[in-house]
């Protein structure tokens, strides 16, 4: 039997987390809601390496401070909508661990990283459009910060916590 593949994800701080799960929860199709709002690093890292990837991102996020966000803006998916993240500091932090785990990744893993919360999600296309005018007519970006990498077990259904590993590295907050 293949172990379940894991998912690695930020941790936002409270204030963008809580209005980015409201709007998710709000805008999601109910049947196809699993999971909270999150922001995903790596989407199929292999279960069998669980101990090693721990152990990675422990020392990783123990010497990295919380990389600061901008939710920049709205990105239209067709079906859905997600709201775009820029975080020089956050590229840096996924780039030297894709570097790292460079062997492991499978072909969505190595493509380019583009940061976003979907909001929306498995929509009509018409829906979709709706709620993005209707978003963007008062959107404002806004900082925030990650605080923590989060490793989820991924068996079909909603994700299973595998490990939480806070961003507690000492110096300034990670750049704009």
């Amino acid at each position: 039997m293949t172990e379940a593949p894991l998912i690695l994800t930020l941790g936002l701080d409270a204030a963008s987390f809580a209005r980015l799960d409201a709007l998710r929860q709000a805008h999601f199709p109910p049947e196809r809601n699993h999971l909270s709002a999150h922001l995903t690093l790596f989407h199929a890292l292999p279960g069998a390496m669980l101990a090693e990837i721990s152990a990675n991102l422990e020392t990783l996020a123990a010497g990295t401070p919380p990389p600061v966000l901008r939710f920049a803006g709205l990105r239209s998916l067709g079906r859905g909508l997600a709201f775009t993240v820029e975080s020089p500091a956050l590229a840096q932090l996924r780039g030297l661990l894709a570097s790292a785990w460079h062997g492991l990744l499978g072909p969505q893993d190595r493509q380019g990283f583009r940061p976003h919360v979907t909001v929306q999600n498995k929509v009509e296309p018409a829906t979709a459009r709706a709620l993005l005018a209707e978003l963007e007519a008062g959107f404002t970006p806004w900082e925030g910060q990650g605080v923590s990498l989060l490793l989820w077990h991924y068996r079909g259904g909603p994700w299973e916590a595998a490990g939480s590993f806070p961003l507690t590295g000492s110096g300034k907050p990670g750049g704009r």
